[in-house]
């Protein structure tokens, strides 16, 4: 993991150990964002694996998105699926 990515992933840690305790359990997506985040980051890196993350929590509303999505590059047997039904 980059410099930058473990200091972008002190926020994550920090909310998965005080925070997420107290929010509950009712994430919208599987993995759960902070998972996504830290994935991210440690897969592409601060720059990369912080937008990645920052479009995740912009889809975390009641009208954004549902069910599986992983980060690009984790699943490619989720990838090749979804690429195949774009044709």
């Amino acid at each position: 993991m980059t410099p930058l990515a473990r200091i972008l992933a002190l926020p994550v840690r920090a909310y998965r150990l005080v925070a997420s305790p107290w929010v509950g359990h009712g994430c919208r997506f599987q993995p759960t964002c902070s998972a996504y985040a830290l994935d991210a980051l440690a897969r592409h890196g601060g720059l990369r694996g912080g937008l990645l993350t920052l479009r995740r929590i912009g889809r975390c509303h009641p009208w954004g998105g549902h069910g599986y999505d992983p980060v690009p590059g984790a699943d490619p047997d989720h990838e090749r699926a979804r690429d195949a039904g774009r044709r």
